[in-house]
């Protein structure tokens, strides 16, 4: 993957072409020596390709956010400002796509008590200030217009698990409201809320200095919600078990995905241009189709033999927001060291890779002894 984000970016189509030939050439030896695929007793495969799939977000997500400060990283990877779409735009939803998949709503998990849900919520907010004073005392650089002046990612992740607590809707009716969430933020945005948002002009109360991050939380709550319903209904239905589960799932996911890429263009087109800074209703089914897109494709390794998922797998899936957590820290520690934009390209290489070696290096040892960070 770092290589595809660094060195070999032009090659990517190419590389990626060649692969899918030798993996169906693969595919077509092995069935014509006498091996098929197996299915029986494949009881965790649906949760395999989840599993990898939740996985590779991350490691995207976690190579990218220090990658885009070297030149090594490619400009059209990196997010856009106001309108249009790139790799790092698809972060944050992916993010919060992927875990509303596996959430404990998803999985019809009765609702816990207020308590309870600021309890698990308190440390995102911790984080979310801990990375506020930490980012203000050193002057580290920050995008005001990517969430405003004190907002960030944590605090975006802490409203939208408050507001799915605090509301409690069922997995099967969560996509209808999350549907209804969407059109009534996009109507606003269209009326005239998205040049309050996407213009420079800050007033000095709280809500208008971290403008960007407050209003977002209703498109990123109405993809959670859309997640809830999409994982209740493809991985924890009662269609999720055994061989025919499997095909079905896979089918649903792959005619979902063209139907979310085709309402992608439709309202990118005709309603209003994709915006991850707002989180738009374009923003949301683009992530939604492309997420869908790829756990399709994860889903056609039941043609492959052999293992599913790895043990370093399974290590970050235990604790993804421990890893989200430690690559922001390792990132701000980096850039605070090193001069990244005038680093050479082996130079910047290198630091990649001994940074994404340390963050493999260290969860592997936290999810051997068992230690896990969880606030979802």
């Amino acid at each position: 993957m770092l290589l595809f984000f660094t060195v070999l970016a032009n090659w990517t189509y190419f590389l990626a072409s060649l692969f899918t030939i030798l993996t169906l050439l693969y595919i077509a030896v092995k069935r014509s020596g006498g091996s098929s695929p197996s299915f029986e007793g494949e009881s965790n495969s649906l949760r395999a390709y989840v599993t990898s799939y939740r996985v590779i977000v991350m490691i995207i997500t976690f190579l990218c956010i220090l990658a885009v400060d070297f030149r090594i990283f490619p400009r059209r990877y990196a997010k856009t400002e106001t309108y249009g779409t790139s790799l790092m735009d698809l972060g944050v939803g992916a993010f919060v796509l992927a875990n509303s998949l596996v959430s404990r709503q998803a999985r019809n998990i009765t609702s816990v008590s207020w308590k309870t849900a600021i309890v698990s919520t308190s440390p995102l907010i911790i984080l979310g200030f801990l990375r506020l004073v930490t980012t203000t005392g050193v002057d580290y650089q920050v995008h005001v217009g990517e969430y405003g002046v004190h907002w960030n990612f944590f605090f975006t992740l802490a409203a939208v698990s408050i507001l799915t607590s605090f509301i409690n809707i069922s997995p099967q009716y969560s996509g209808v409201i999350g549907s209804l969430v969407l059109v009534g933020y996009q109507f606003c945005l269209v009326q005239g809320l998205n040049h309050y948002l996407l213009s420079n002009e800050r007033g000095m109360d709280i809500i208008s200095q971290n403008k960007e991050g407050i209003f977002s939380i209703f498109g990123y709550w109405g993809m959670y919600l859309l997640g809830v319903h999409l994982g209740n209904y493809l991985i924890f239905g009662s269609h999720s078990s055994g061989f025919r589960s499997s095909r079905w799932v896979r089918m649903r996911v792959w005619v979902l995905s063209i139907l979310f890429w085709l309402l992608t263009v439709l309202l990118d087109r005709h309603v209003e241009r994709i915006s991850r800074r707002t989180c738009n209703l374009p923003y949301v089914t683009m992530v939604v189709a492309d997420n869908l897109q790829l756990l399709s494709i994860l889903m056609l390794a039941d043609l492959v033999p052999g293992s599913k998922t790895s043990i370093l797998e399974e290590a970050f899936n235990r604790n993804l927001l421990a890893t989200f957590l430690l690559a922001n820290i390792l990132t701000g520690l980096v850039n605070l060291s090193v001069d990244t934009l005038s680093a050479s390209s082996i130079t910047a290489f290198f630091i990649l890779l001994v940074y994404a070696y340390v963050l493999s290096i260290v969860i592997g040892i936290a999810d051997y002894f068992g230690i896990k960070l969880k606030f979802w």
